[in-house]
């Protein structure tokens, strides 16, 4: 089975909401994430009523975006993951050599996932602030990922704390806007550096809203190392998350694209690399631009740094109309060498 591997970015898809109350649906998510290419699948382990409480009072009702209009209960009723699919479903992404690991949402849930096995904890967004949700996670000693959206420096702070005090020894942050979806221009990429800065101990990636694929791949150029993305069957289909996932395609669009400017992303070191070793031929470098006899000086009307450079390097021109007479005749429209200028003298 794969590993997070430090060296490589970790693509997760998240299956979401977006199964639609179908377990066919949700194993054939699970394969499209691993046909793109992607790591691992996510998903979340709750109830409705182990998240919130059934009523219709305000404060439980949605009000804007793309719930508008349902209750709490409701929403997370038709959202949730059957338990009694989990199994079936991690079973579809071993078989697939990708990692499927879940994020609880109440402690009842870590008990139900270390059944499975589940090698990654995923705390989400809204659960930052629950501190005995992150020490119970921590407890299993599992890596654990943590989503960063809405929280403050003080709230991170606690909830890392937390999770190293009680055991958990590879953290990552995830950088996160908690708007479904999230504009493009609000995306906040430069808090994936400020994370860095502020928890250097922890790896940092980004949970992604936005629509399409562009906010994953600048995260990246910023030093992203984990990118989690909700995945689709189809736009189309009326998934609850479907509006700001992406399909398989796009994912594995994605995937590649990320491969790629990792590739772009390492360092080349300096001096001339290999693919740069035919237009290393045409710097500039010294000529005669007219005759010049043996013993004559240099001077600014005879010689000239241009291309190629079969000559000496510019850096002796200064030298040369200082102090240089020529060791030999030479032609115009000649390289100046060290031998031709007496420098091997």
């Amino acid at each position: 089975m794969l590993e997070i591997d430090a060296e490589q970015v970790f693509i997760v898809g998240e299956l979401s909401a977006n199964h639609n109350g179908d377990l066919d649906n949700a194993i054939a998510l699970v394969n499209a994430i691993a046909d793109a290419g992607a790591h691992a699948v996510k998903m979340q382990t709750y109830t409705p009523d182990g998240i919130t409480l059934k009523s219709n009072r305000p404060e439980f009702m949605i009000k804007d975006g793309l719930w508008a209009g349902k209750s709490l209960y409701d929403l997370y009723q038709k959202g949730m993951l059957p338990w009694a699919w989990h199994e079936p479903l991690y079973q579809c992404a071993l078989d697939r050599n990708i990692i499927p690991f879940s994020a609880p949402f109440d402690l009842d849930a870590v008990d139900f996932l270390e059944t499975l096995g589940t090698k990654i904890y995923k705390i989400a967004s809204p659960e930052i602030v629950d501190i005995p949700l992150i020490a119970k996670t921590a407890q299993t000693g599992k890596p654990l990922i943590i989503s960063c959206g809405m929280a403050t420096l003080a709230e991170i702070t606690l909830a890392l704390e937390t999770a190293t005090s009680h055991g958990a020894q590879h953290i990552t942050l995830l950088h996160c806007v908690s708007a479904y979806p999230t504009k493009l221009e609000r995306a906040g990429l430069g808090n994936i550096a400020l994370l860095a800065q502020h928890f250097p101990t922890c790896r940092i990636g980004l949970s992604d809203h936005t629509i399409g694929g562009e906010s994953a791949l600048a995260a990246v150029a910023c030093g992203a190392k984990i990118i989690e993305k909700h995945v689709t069957l189809k736009r189309c289909d009326g998934d609850l998350d479907g509006a700001f996932s992406l399909e398989p395609q796009e994912l594995a669009d994605m995937v590649q694209q990320i491969k790629r400017l990792e590739q772009a992303l390492k360092p080349k070191g300096f001096g001339i690399s290999k693919a740069e070793q035919q237009s290393a031929k045409y710097r500039r470098s010294l000529y005669a631009i007219h005759p010049i006899k043996k013993g004559m000086a240099f001077t600014a009307d005879n010689i000239k740094s241009v291309r190629p450079a079969n000559g000496l390097p510019p850096k002796f021109y200064h030298q040369l109309l200082a102090s240089g007479k020529a060791a030999d005749d030479i032609a115009a429209n000649s390289p100046l060498t060290r031998k031709n200028t007496g420098l091997d003298n």
